[in-house]
């Protein structure tokens, strides 16, 4: 449950703001294609609010992890805007931007490989502290250790041990905590809970709404799993080949569905789950996901779409409310009967 203050902050202005963000790939070799662009994002406008936790969803290669690492910046965008607080990162000077990198931090799906097994857990978090000085006066950096472990779930005794000494989910806990050490406003969960049993990664998640009650830290969650999505998010964005195809409140989209590929993924998910509807056919679609490389003229998602016309072909469809309970990118939005 949010507090009242929190619940406000997320009705104020966008904490991050992707607008029209493009992030392309040059090909170094291969079939004659060296040189040749790829655009694993392809104008992509998204907006995150303080407190809010929006996530990011479709199948793999559709450009997710992509738009995490420009976020953070591990990549540059070719074009458009990543706006952190009205300030475009991909424009601010080195010592500014520097500054605002604690404020966005990234948690990765494999927590194994994105520690360094030469560092004990302590070090690993103090390192922040290094990179970043003043967060945590350094007489202090001992007591703020244990206070993060503890707050992550893990024992103060954990703070000598190494990554390999731990289970997944703990290695995945020692990532939150590293994360939360340089007090960030958000955090971009990039397949955060895939890697983990089941158990686990239900305290997981249960962790990081805590935290975004205690805190007030935002999210942008990005996964494959609708149910882990509409666990733990406010609004969903879903994204193929590149693009946003549709966004909204979370219980919108998934109980009014309008763009044919959202439909598709609800109703191929695990009929357990409370927001499936148990009379919704499973919709199988056809063919591959198209190359990145060279995808179809007009709507993307064409080649596979039951209700692809001439007009599919010829004009691509732009993300607007077309009359449905959410902006949805399809020239012939679906909506079912109320």
């Amino acid at each position: 449950m949010s507090t009242p203050a929190l619940a406000e902050s997320r009705t104020g202005p966008p904490l991050l703001e992707l607008v029209d963000l493009v992030t392309a790939y040059r090909l170094r070799g291969g079939l004659g294609r060296a040189g040749a662009e790829v655009r694993a994002v392809a104008g992509v406008s998204l907006d995150v609010r303080a407190g809010e936790t929006v996530g990011l969803v479709g199948e793999s290669g559709c450009g997710k992890s992509t738009i995490a690492r420009t976020i953070v910046g591990l990549v540059r965008p070719s074009s458009g805007q990543v706006l952190f607080e009205g300030r475009d990162l991909a424009t601010l000077p080195a010592k500014e931007l520097r500054g605002l990198r604690q404020d966005i931090q990234l948690v990765f799906q494999d927590p194994y490989a994105s520690l360094n097994p030469r560092m004990t857990v302590a070090n690993l978090i103090k390192e922040a502290w290094r990179i970043h000085p003043g967060i945590v006066p350094r007489d202090r950096w001992d007591e703020e250790v244990r206070s993060l472990l503890d707050r992550v779930g893990l024992r103060p005794e954990h703070a000598g041990r190494y990554p390999h000494q731990f289970s997944g989910g703990q290695r995945q806990r020692i990532s939150i905590a590293r994360a939360l050490a340089v007090r960030p406003r958000l955090i971009v969960c990039d397949e955060a809970v895939s890697a983990l049993d089941v158990s686990v990664r239900a305290q997981i998640l249960n962790l990081l709404e805590e935290l975004r009650r205690d805190l007030g830290v935002a999210y942008l969650f990005i996964s494959h799993d609708l149910g882990v999505v509409h666990h733990i998010c406010d609004r969903v964005a879903v994204m193929y080949l590149g693009k946003i195809v549709e966004i909204g409140a979370k219980e919108s989209v998934y109980l009014r569905p309008s763009h044919p590929y959202t439909r598709a993924l609800l109703s191929a998910a695990p009929s357990l789950d409370d927001w499936r509807d148990g009379g919704r056919q499973e919709i199988v679609l056809s063919g591959d996901v198209p190359s990145p490389l060279n995808p179809p003229s007009g709507c993307r998602f064409r080649t596979r779409c039951r209700l692809a016309q001439d007009r599919c072909r010829d004009e691509e469809p732009v993300l607007l409310d077309r009359g449905t309970a959410h902006p949805v990118a399809c020239h012939f939005p679906e909506t079912d009967p109320s």
